[in-house]
């Protein structure tokens, strides 16, 4: 498996020129990098006007592995190549380096790139990519991997510091400026032969034991990091304290190649970094498996609109008047400090009262400004807050909370938590357990994540003194002997006039008030070589098709199309086979015998989009007729051939594909000629842009963007 590390864009606070000077006393040895044992130039060469300086080196580098793999490799020391290329007039430095030494074995790549701020000439740039591909090793492959990217690693986080001490020592020598590329100079050409090279290189005298490295200018990283940030902005190493808090150089990578994912297949709203953060911590800096959970996560809450709960959202008066939980002040870490007197809640009367709907609703907003809360923290301290306390106070806890259908929907908002909420909750303080307690923790821990369960401190009957090494005196609730007032309810049971019936829990849910019944979105499954159709008739010139869909799984081409023939609109809307499909159950709304050109054509050609993509788009109509939306399972394995002939035990087999889609149809006098009225206010998470894609359309009509 290759191994790839991508660093932030990070920036010195110094001019390019004087960077390139510090960066220069790096060679031919550094004794701030032990592994570093020396190098020598094989190859120098200038432009004739001395802007471009060329310059090839032999690094040579220490090995630092075990005994019994030294011995078997036969060397203790390895050879990297670095070409560096620097352009004076363009103000960039060029860094290609890549292993000499069993190069059939392990593939170890790096580029770099020094370059002036976009935004301020007097500070310069620095950006990293590496890559290491071990094919083969002497059955050590595991082995080379995890010492490699260790040291890599410690290399990266050095190189700010050996950095910073050449800039320091050229400024107690009183070298504070180096003017830049001056054109009306013009020195003579100079090309060293290697021989003329090595004669002029200091001879590599030191002995000792090289270490597997992902290249010698891995130790050239600077301190400060600018990372895009809704395409526009980036960010510093101020920002990065200060609201994500200290983060390794691997992790830092992690989160780039998570961002850049997110940017890429992502055109509407995105998530913030601490969130990207958050997912990656969840899944141990996995960018596979934090991608994954995130997607799930951006879906479900665009299908069913969590952005707008804050706003949307009215506490039931019920959960006002009975509900024993709210937020209180803060922890001594500075995080929210919300308690739940779970003990003196009804659970029975919550869920016969607003339904287990409502009891969802009201954990999603206590979520959702617990994150508020987080970020105003950051704000306001000016340090990264991320999570929040929860203190459960469970004194009154006895078997009437172990109501199966309390527990059931319990389970169920737990498991919504963990999916869609990963480490939000810094610390939870349990007060006050009774002897019912180890029940219901052996039903609901099974459902927690295990980093989670590890942040749950127990305080059993009365011995709650320990709070005071979490939260300060002054904050300790009064019904816990504190002095500080707590301004939540205090719970109790609720009286049955205020249940409400089957019949109410039916209204509310034709009324699209339930969060499981009010997505504007559909989902649909498509086996392969399938598609699903939504067909719009008697479209008028110059209304806007507008659409917005999310890939779940699997690759689906999705396209337009167009014809004034009349077309079946009894067509099951279940996924159908393909056009010029042979299978005799085929029921597209497209004719087998229709030409594509003559009684239909494509007025957007198809795209091919891939799991985790989120597509948004539109078209303006320009003749009148029938047009239809198509979405087409494709089968990934390359130079296959669809022959539509798929019998019962493939279709039920083969992996299907899953689409969630929305669209809307505006008409041509609400359109009126405006891109802005191709925004839909539908949409919470994601909008429709019609002037995000990059592609050469016509002014009336845009490809869905990516």
């Amino acid at each position: 498996m290759v191994q790839k590390y991508q660093s932030p864009v990070r920036i010195y606070k110094y001019p390019f020129e004087l960077v390139m000077a510090a960066y220069e006393k790096r060679f031919p040895t550094c004794k701030m990098i032990p592994v570093f044992l020396g190098s020598e130039i094989t190859h120098e060469q200038k432009s004739e006007d001395g802007a471009v300086h060329v310059i090839e080196r032999r690094c040579r580098l220490n090995v630092d592995c075990p005994y019994l793999l030294k011995k078997i490799v036969g060397v203790d020391f390895i050879f990297f190549i670095q070409k560096n290329t620097l352009d004076r007039r363009a103000r960039t430095l060029k860094i290609e380096a890549h292993n000499e030494s069993f190069s059939t074995r392990v593939v170890v790549n790096e580029d770099c790139m020094y370059s002036v701020h976009p935004d301020n000439p007097e500070w310069t740039c620095f950006e990293q990519v590496a890559s290491l591909d071990v094919k083969s090793f002497f059955g050590f492959e595991n082995t080379v991997e995890k010492i490699a990217m260790k040291q890599y690693s410690q290399n990266i986080r050095k190189g700010k510091e050996i950095i910073e001490f050449y800039i320091n020592e050229l400024l107690s020598a009183g070298i504070t400026y180096i003017p830049p590329f001056d054109d009306t100079v013009v020195p003579p050409a100079i090309t060293i032969s290697p021989a003329e090279a090595r004669s002029r290189s200091e001879s590599l005298t030191i002995d000792g034991s090289p270490e597997l490295h992902l290249g010698a200018s891995a130790s050239s990283i600077t301190h400060e990091v600018i990372v895009g940030r809704d395409n526009e902005t980036k960010l510093d190493a101020d920002y990065i304290e200060r609201c994500l808090g200290k983060l390794n150089p691997l992790q830092e990578s992690r989160l780039v190649q998570l961002r850049k994912w997110v940017s890429d297949s992502h055109k509407g709203k995105i998530p913030s970094d601490p969130t990207l953060l958050r997912f990656l911590r969840a899944r141990d800096f996995n960018v596979e498996k934090a991608r994954e959970m995130l997607c799930h996560s951006l879906v479900w809450r665009k299908k069913y609109q969590v952005d707008r709960i804050l706003s949307s959202y009215t506490l039931p008066a019920v959960a006002k008047e009975y509900f024993p939980g709210g937020w209180h002040y803060y922890d001594k870490d500075s995080r929210p400090l919300y308690i739940l007197r779970i003990g003196q809640m009804d659970v029975k009367g919550h869920l016969k009262s607003i339904g287990e709907e409502g009891l969802l609703k009201l954990s999603l907003h206590i979520c959702e400004e617990g994150l508020k809360k987080t970020e105003e923290a950051t704000r306001r301290l000016g340090k990264p807050v991320s999570m929040w306390t929860c203190l459960v106070d469970l004194d009154g806890l006895n078997m009437r909370h172990l109501w199966r259908p309390g527990v059931k929907a319990l389970l169920r908002i737990i498991e919504i938590m963990e999916a869609n909420y990963p480490e939000t909750m810094g610390r939870v303080l349990i007060v006050r357990a009774p002897r019912v307690f180890p029940i219901l923790w052996a039903i609901v821990s099974t459902f927690i994540d295990e980093r989670t369960r590890q942040k749950f401190l127990l305080y059993a009957n009365n011995d709650y003194l320990g709070l005071a090494d979490w939260i300060d005196e002054e904050y300790i609730p009064d019904f816990l002997g504190g002095t500080c007032q707590v301004k939540i309810s205090e719970g109790g049971l609720i009286p049955k006039s205020l249940y409400i019936t089957d019949g109410d829990h039916d209204r509310e849910r034709s009324e699209d008030k339930a969060l499981w019944e009010e997505s504007i979105y559909n989902c649909i499954s498509l086996g392969k070589g399938q598609v699903h159709e939504v067909i719009l008739p008697n479209l008028e010139r110059g209304a806007v098709i507008c659409w917005d869909f999310d890939i779940m799984k699997q690759d689906v081409t999705f396209t337009v199309l167009h014809t004034v023939k009349c077309v079946n609109l009894d067509a099951p809307s279940s996924p159908t086979s393909p056009l010029g499909s042979a299978d005799a159950g085929h029921t597209s709304c497209i004719d087998k015998s229709w030409k594509e050109g003559v009684e239909y054509s494509k007025v957007e050609q198809p795209i091919l989009c891939h799991d985790g993509d989120s597509i948004q788009g539109s078209h303006v109509t320009r003749v009148e007729g029938t047009y239809i939306l198509q979405w087409c399972h494709v089968d990934p394995t390359p130079g296959h051939h669809h022959h539509y002939t798929l019998d019962l035990i493939e279709s039920i087999t083969t992996h299907k594909a899953k689409v969630m889609y929305y669209y809307e149809i505006l008409k041509s006098h609400d359109f009126r000629g405006s891109m802005s009225s191709l925004q839909s206010c539908q949409s919470a998470f994601s909008s429709m842009s019609i002037g995000t894609n990059a592609s050469t359309q016509s002014q009336i009509s845009s490809c869905p963007s990516r």
